[in-house]
């Protein structure tokens, strides 16, 4: 199956309004990110252990751990959650420009230092999710990403952020 397929089939499988929100912010992630969608992760590790929900990944970033090893990765992950829809950025050397830049703006989301959780579309600024993905894409095209991320685990076929110290949660959350 190519990865478009995938990609489809994944999307497809949400019910609506869910399905028609990822499809929204898949078409703009697209647009937005250098690459456009790269890769999908299925959530499986080698073992075929569930290790996180299945994400579509935009763009390129490579993971650099403590240990010196390095692995090929997305910048930018969109995935639908028990709750919601999460959008992962990856790469930024400040762990709080993401909630620094665009919490108080974004509406009703949980926002960490690499991480954009909500519960639908209608709860945030769509413009202001589309920013933060675009200053994220853009620190990592100007070589302004993090030297290493210590911080994320290793799981078979790609990788997922485990939790970084501390929850920045935006102000405007009720």
């Amino acid at each position: 199956m190519s990865l478009d397929d995938q990609i489809e089939a994944y999307l497809a499988g949400h019910p609506e309004p869910k399905r028609s929100e990822l499809r929204e912010l898949d078409g703009a992630f697209r647009e937005i990110v250098p690459g456009g969608a790269t890769r999908f992760f299925d959530g499986k590790d080698d073992d075929g252990k569930v290790v996180s929900n299945p994400t579509v990944g935009y763009g390129t970033y490579t993971l650099r751990y403590a240990d010196g090893s390095s692995k090929e990765s997305f910048q930018t992950g969109l995935a639908a959650n028990a709750t919601g829809i999460s959008v992962d950025i990856l790469g930024l050397k400040d762990k709080s420009a993401l909630f620094q830049r665009f919490g108080a703006t974004i509406g009703k989301a949980d926002v960490t230092g690499y991480c954009i959780r909500f519960r639908s579309l209608k709860n945030i600024d769509v413009e202001v999710l589309k920013a933060a993905v675009r200053y994220g894409a853009e620190a990592v095209a100007n070589g302004e990403s993090a030297d290493q991320t210590p911080a994320l685990h290793r799981s078979g076929g790609d990788v997922r952020g485990t939790r970084l110290s501390g929850r920045l949660t935006s102000p405007r959350r009720t």
